[in-house]
């Protein structure tokens, strides 16, 4: 854990006013472009892979890979985030109470191929809904407090099964100009939660105003400066880094 970020703690309530305040630069409109460039290496000539989706929010990506036959198993906070991705996408959906996971709702749509659960992520496990066989971790590492960051690897690696493909994108910038979330990941740190399994680094980008689609779209970078207060001297010194693990 870095020092700089090593007591920085974003409260649950506080992901939900972000929602409630549609302060969600975070959110891309369009399919992640790490995540199409990676498609083929995390699937893996597999069909009808179930792929996880930690700290979903309203992704546009599940149903991308719904639409491609894969069924979509996201995890997310904000009942309104999840509410919004169904509604967004025309989708009709149902909503249950779970006894087996006290306080949490699931959601999904008419096909069943995307389960969306409304829940603090460490409340969830393997014994909810299965292992997976590949996880997409567009934000979720990035988002959750350094003092977890053990603890969500753990669950990660739990949440993989034999055959599963991890693709994780972090960002990486100079940690003392800002406190974060999105927090500092450095690759070093990543190898070492996840060092058990064999490591493929893909892709790495810097992110600037002038660059699209998707991660370098100016939106998404205001937007992330909006939602996160990102200092302006950050926007040209953002990097993405994007890894598979299998």
């Amino acid at each position: 854990m870095l020092e700089q970020q090593a007591d920085r703690i974003m409260q649950l309530s506080e992901w939900e006013e972000r929602w409630q305040d549609n302060k969600i630069g975070f959110h891309q409109p369009a399919i992640h472009r790490m995540l199409q460039i990676n498609y083929n290496a995390v699937v893996n000539g597999r069909s009808s892979v179930r792929f996880f989706f930690p700290l979903c929010g309203k992704a546009v990506d599940m149903k991308w890979l719904a639409d491609l036959g894969h069924s979509v198993v996201g995890v997310e906070i904000s009942e309104m985030a999840i509410r919004q991705f169904f509604q967004e996408n025309n989708m009709t959906y149902s909503e249950e109470s779970l006894p087996s996971l006290p306080g949490a709702t699931l959601f999904q749509n008419s096909e069943k191929n995307i389960s969306l659960y409304q829940c603090d992520v460490f409340s969830f496990s393997s014994s909810v809904a299965g292992q997976f066989g590949a996880i997409w971790d567009r934000g979720s590492l990035v988002a959750i407090n350094p003092k977890d960051r053990e603890r969500y690897a753990a669950l990660i690696l739990s949440l993989m099964g034999g055959d599963c493909r991890y693709l994780l994108d972090t960002l990486l910038y100079n940690p003392d100009l800002y406190k974060g979330p999105p927090f500092f990941v450095p690759d070093k740190q990543v190898q070492s939660l996840f060092g058990e399994f064999q490591l493929q680094h893909v892709a790495e980008n810097t992110l600037i105003p002038t660059i699209s689609p998707v991660e370098g779209d100016p939106g998404y970078i205001l937007g992330l400066q909006d939602s996160f207060n990102l200092p302006a001297l950050e926007l040209n010194q953002i990097r993405s880094s994007c890894q598979t693990f299998y």
